[in-house]
């Protein structure tokens, strides 16, 4: 609740206004049963038309004036919901920037894009009414009982005994629904997730024909939605015709001592009109004020989920020194580095070491899942290893600010991934204020500049969402060309060329060969040809380092290498034409 505080405070003055003008609507509507009171027992009674006429005038003034204030509240209340809704939506998306992999793991893609969407929505609209009604139906209900009992304190009597009754009912049904809602938000947590995916792998599902099981999975997900919702809404759905049946019963007891007490002369017609009136006004208040508790219930389950994820502390801040190259020091060194995911019971890596100065090649080769997307991880501060040190630059990397780190390393991650915009767009993510001339060096050097010549748009050519004009190769050029703009120190390629032919991956290693002097680059491949002219090369076998050298010297002396060179068809003989780094 102090979140939602915060958020309120910047713009007081129309969240305060909202619920004013709803309490002067609410003064005006108290007036109209004492006002239909006198039109019966003067107007009516004693046949008087220009009373009559006077009060029918009174009675729309009071409904044009309360319908000015209603509006003039809706106004400050919208505007005040909308803007904590902003305010709190670019919190969280801020918050969430400052996440390292661990915490993204952890909590999952879906509940972080359910969280920034439905879950703010009704913090936001829970909070629009709350504005609107918190202090307008209470006022109502407990004003109608007063003004009740100016009219008759007997006939009064039935809106003790009914009021206390109704929040009964009310607060009854409120604690047994808050939970539930809290069920019906993770369950919408799950059909996000199974949308996603099935959204996101379109393509797989349908080339292996999986659309039945697909659709199976989604509709389990749904029933399970549907379910909750349903016995949460039998339950709030109690509401109405429980208040209904207390209004109704009030409302027969007015009318039989009331009734008594007109027969006695005690009372008049009208002023049984006006309880009656009053003891409707607080049925329709009640009914709103039922619904507001429901919404509110499903806004205050809604804020709990938004205020776990903001009380998650980032693993990694961006705090720290600056990455400043120093003369002499390797630029990548690893000591006894070990690493494991949250909750993984066995380590990912284990125990490497290595160092890497600056200029050199260092290969990194190994079957699947053997680390190698992991080792890469590290380098740039994505994850912090779990034991050992990382040192860059001759620093311990925790010691450094980790957006110092990624301005000196780019990186190139297994799955190419660009945005939606023009292609110059997408080529200054690896440097803001590039020029067209860095940007065709770069596209000429990661073989992507002839299919964006053919395209014809040059550096406007427009990409669509996920790419879904390029093919896969195309992306992956372009993403290396991406991270070559920014000339970085250290240049990581994980696996970056798997969607390329073997005559442009060559032309390509070339090409990067021939164009990072100077900088220091990181080759993960499962092709041997792709990483047998570097410096060094590190064979991983299940997280573990299983040999570190040249080709050559892997080719004479390493068993899991030659397999590795066997199954590709490389042999020694092939190792002499093999460009060096220093080609």
């Amino acid at each position: 609740m102090n979140r939602l505080l915060h958020y309120v405070k910047p713009h007081p003055f129309i969240t305060v206004m909202a619920p004013l003008f709803k309490m002067l609507e609410a003064t005006f509507e108290l007036f109209v049963p004492l006002v239909v009171a006198q039109m019966i027992d003067v107007g009516i009674a004693r046949q008087d038309a220009p009373y009559l006429w006077k009060m029918g005038a009174l009675l729309i003034l009071l409904g044009v004036v309360g319908f000015g204030f209603s509006l003039t509240a809706q106004y400050f209340a919208a505007k005040s919901a909308v803007s904590m809704g902003m305010a709190m939506r670019s919190d969280l998306f801020r918050h969430i920037q400052t996440f390292s992999y661990r915490e993204i793991d952890q909590i999952g893609t879906s509940t972080l894009i359910n969280r920034m969407t439905n879950d703010v929505n009704q913090v936001q609209n829970g909070f629009n009414m709350f504005l609107r009604l918190f202090l307008r139906s209470p006022f109502v209900v407990f004003g109608a009982m007063i003004m009740a009992f100016t009219v008759n304190v007997r006939a009064a009597v039935p809106f003790v005994v009914t009021i206390p009754a109704l929040l009964v009912v009310v607060f009854a049904i409120l604690l047994a629904s808050m939970p539930l809602y809290k069920k019906v938000q993770k369950q919408l947590d799950r059909v996000l997730l199974t949308t996603r995916e099935n959204l996101l792998g379109i393509r797989v599902v349908r080339a292996f024909a999986r659309q039945l099981e697909e659709k199976k999975r989604f509709r389990e997900e749904t029933d399970g939605l549907y379910r909750k919702q349903i016995f949460v809404g039998k339950i709030s759905a109690l509401l109405n015709p429980l208040t209904y049946v207390l209004i109704n019963l009030g409302i027969i007891a007015v009318l039989y001592f009331g009734g008594r007490q007109v027969d006695a002369g005690d009372l008049t017609q009208g002023q049984v009109i006006a309880l009656i009136n009053y003891m409707s006004q607080i049925l329709t208040e009640l009914v709103k004020l039922a619904n507001l508790i429901i919404l509110l219930s499903r806004a205050l389950a809604s804020l709990a989920r938004v205020n776990a994820v903001f009380d998650v502390k980032p693993s990694i801040t961006d705090t720290g020194d600056d990455a400043v190259p120093t003369p002499g020091a390797p630029a990548v060194s690893f000591e006894n580095v070990s690493f494991a995911y949250a909750g993984a019971k066995k380590e990912t890596l284990h125990r490497l070491n290595f160092s890497v100065l600056p200029g050199e090649t260092l290969g990194i080769i190994g079957g699947t899942g053997s680390g190698k997307s992991t080792l890469a991880n590290l380098i740039p501060r994505f994850y912090d290893c779990t034991a050992g040190t990382i040192r860059l630059f001759g620093r311990d990397i925790r010691s450094l600010r980790p957006s110092s780190i990624r301005s000196r390393v780019g990186i190139v991650p297994q799955k190419a991934t660009v945005f939606s915009g023009s292609l110059r767009k997408n080529m200054q993510w690896g440097k803001a204020d590039a020029t067209d001339e860095e940007i065709y060096r770069a596209l000429d050097i990661a073989q992507a500049k002839t299919f964006v010549d053919e395209k014809g748009q040059g550096l406007d050519l427009w990409i669509e969402q996920g790419g879904n004009n390029l093919s896969g190769g195309q992306k992956q050029r372009l993403t290396i060309a991406r991270a070559l703009v920014g000339r970085p120190d250290i240049l990581i390629l994980d696996d970056s060329a798997s969607a390329l032919d073997f005559a442009t991956d060559a032309r390509l290693r070339q090409a990067i060969r021939q164009s990072t002097h100077g900088m220091t680059v990181f080759l993960i491949s499962q092709r041997v040809s792709a990483i047998r002219g570097a410096d060094h090369i590190l064979v991983l076998d299940d997280g573990a380092p299983a040999g570190y050298g040249t080709h050559e010297e892997l080719l004479d002396s390493n068993p899991l290498y030659q397999e590795i060179c066997a199954s590709q068809h490389v042999g020694k003989e092939e190792a002499s034409h093999a460009p060096s780094h220093a080609d």
